[in-house]
């Protein structure tokens, strides 16, 4: 597996960097304080997978941790899955200058995935449980409050697609989640960040990405098609990314017809 990196043209100036990088910390530190995701004392586990919003971050939760009024630790933690080719020189190297306490989690989940889903079919759900079950249970191991993962705006409203076109559901990657068994807490540090933002910053950042070969293949995937979508409404009207975000915080039940979140019998 090569190393690879984001490509877009131009490259940023000093100053245009410098603005990226305090629009992307201050939409970060908007999110943990909006929703409450770290607590003084905490230790927060961050899922570094070795893309560029995991570094991304895991940079901006270190930018903060440094000026924030509290006090909280982080640990970062990556799973490698045994993809063929996997370089596992990589993360190693980059953490050990950023001088952070890591671990680096070995799993074969590939063999699993690839043995239980037939060649052609999607990959990430069952992907996704088995890496979930596996930071989880590493989290209570270590001792973290949250877990920190990597998931940005377009993400959620993605999501929110996905769901609502194909499986009948309103609902999308929420910014904070406890699990249903209680004893874990999820945390999107980057629940505010557009996805343009963290690829432009990537460019100037260099960071060593890894790609995934579970899913990068994949071009048929249906969050793929829900992605050209919104790309092209982006085109048409700027902004409207955005303002589907703005629309999940502001939900009205009783404009819906959901009966088990309005009573619409005694209204």
């Amino acid at each position: 597996m090569n190393k690879t990196s984001v490509s877009i043209a131009p490259m940023l100036s000093q100053a245009s960097e410098q603005r990226l990088f305090k629009r992307l910390k201050h939409n970060t530190g908007e999110a943990i304080l909006r929703y409450n995701m770290i607590e003084d004392g905490e230790k927060i586990m961050v899922c570094l997978s070795g893309g560029k919003d995991s570094y991304t971050m895991l940079e901006m939760l270190m930018a903060l941790q440094r000026k924030a009024p509290i006090s909280f630790e982080l640990v970062a933690v990556n799973l490698d899955q045994k993809q063929p080719g996997f370089p596992e020189h990589i993360l190693p190297a980059y953490l050990d200058k950023l001088g952070i306490e890591y671990h680096i989690l070995e799993q074969d989940t590939y063999s699993i995935v690839r043995d239980k889903i037939a060649d052609g079919k999607t990959t990430c759900g069952l992907c996704s449980r088995l890496r979930r079950g596996i930071l989880y249970s590493f989290a209570g191991k270590i001792g973290a409050g949250k877990i920190a993962l990597g998931h940005h705006q377009d993400d959620i409203v993605e999501t929110f697609f996905l769901n609502m076109f194909f499986n009948g559901q309103l609902k999308a990657m929420p910014p904070k989640l406890r699990s249903d068994d209680g004893r874990n807490v999820v945390i999107r540090p980057l629940a505010l960040c557009r996805e343009s933002d963290i690829e432009r910053y990537v460019t100037v950042k260099d960071y060593p990405i890894i790609p995934c070969n579970l899913c990068g293949s994949q071009e048929n995937m249906q969050r793929k098609k829900v992605k050209k979508m919104l790309a092209q409404w982006e085109q048409e009207s700027p902004g409207r990314t955005e303002l589907i975000m703005r629309s999940l915080s502001h939900v009205v039940p009783s404009h819906l017809a959901d009966i088990n979140f309005y009573d619409f019998k005694n209204c």
